[in-house]
């Protein structure tokens, strides 16, 4: 018997695969490789990548790049209606620009136990005291996008 996955979850890794795509990106000029994207109705509005290293802005990581692209695309700094798909938990500072941004939900790969603050150090996504609330879904191509950060750490460790 085959086993059949629900609209939601088809949706969520066919979101994810593009964003581990613009991880692979980041890795590949030796960034952490994250990729980041947003979703409005379907369509991909914003795209980004880790490149605070190239840039020499801390601020560039993947979901932030993707919520700028987005933000610029839709001539709004606010992003209702949009689903943010990122490949790895996000930090304290990228959760603050999803609340200001007005990102409807959160769709992640890999935790991040050392900085992700939606479930694996604080769950500041549950915080009362923002004004604004958006809801999450975690573990979406969780190995692969696991697998991808542990290779690319693994190959620096080396010198390659």
């Amino acid at each position: 018997m085959a086993v059949e996955l629900d609209t939601d979850t088809i949706i969520h890794e066919r979101w994810m695969r593009e964003a581990l795509t613009l991880a692979e990106q980041a890795g590949a000029v030796d960034e952490v490789p994250v990729g980041a994207i947003v979703v409005q109705d379907g369509e991909i509005i914003g795209r980004g990548f880790n490149q605070p290293i190239r840039t020499c802005d801390a601020t560039a990581h993947a979901e932030i790049v993707a919520i700028r692209d987005a933000s610029q695309f839709r001539n709004n700094y606010r992003l209702p209606g949009t689903t943010l798909y990122v490949t790895i938990e996000p930090c304290t500072m990228c959760l603050g620009a999803m609340i200001h941004a007005r990102i409807e939900r959160l769709v992640f790969g890999a935790t991040e136990p050392r900085a992700g603050v939606i479930v694996s150090q604080a769950s500041l996504i549950d915080a009362g005291h923002f004004n604004h609330q958006l809801s999450f879904t975690q573990g979406v191509l969780a190995d692969e996008c696991s697998t991808l950060l542990q290779n690319f750490f693994r190959s620096r460790r080396k010198g390659n």
